[in-house]
C-alpha cells in the first residue's frame, strides 16, 4: 500500500510564493508518477502538473511558467513550487500518486491567493 502526506500551503498575496511538498510512504516501487491536483470552490478537481519517475513532466496550461514541479524517487517525494501566484491560484491542493492499478490522494492542502 502507499500513502501520501502533503504539507505546505496557506495565505498569501497576489505575486507571492509558496512550495508544497508530498511525502510517500509504503510501496513507493509501485509510484510510476506523482502529481498535483487542485479543486476550486464549485469546480472540478483539475491537473495542475505531473512527473514520471523519468523525470517527464505535463503542466496544465495556466500554471505554466510559474509553477515547477520536482521529485525525488530515492525519497518519494515531490513538491510544488508556485511563484507568481493570481488570486485563481486559490484552490485546495492534492497530491497524488500514480501507478499500476494505483491511485492514492492525499489529504488536501488549501491555498489562498489574497488580492
Amino acid at each position: 500500500q502507499v500513502q501520501v502526506v502533503e504539507s505546505g500551503g496557506g495565505l498569501v498575496q497576489a505575486g507571492g510564493s509558496l512550495r508544497l511538498s508530498c511525502a510517500a510512504s509504503g510501496s513507493i516501487f509501485m509510484i510510476n508518477a506523482m502529481a498535483w491536483y487542485r479543486q476550486a470552490p464549485g469546480k472540478q478537481r483539475e491537473l495542475v502538473a505531473l512527473i514520471t519517475n523519468t523525470g517527464d513532466t505535463n503542466y496544465e496550461d495556466s500554471i505554466k511558467g510559474r509553477f515547477t514541479i520536482s521529485r525525488d524517487n530515492t525519497k518519494g517525494t515531490v513538491s510544488l513550487q508556485m511563484n507568481s501566484l493570481k488570486p485563481e491560484d486559490t484552490a485546495v491542493y492534492y497530491c497524488a500518486a500514480v501507478g499500476v492499478k494505483l491511485q492514492v490522494w492525499g489529504q488536501g492542502t488549501q491555498v489562498t491567493v489574497s488580492s
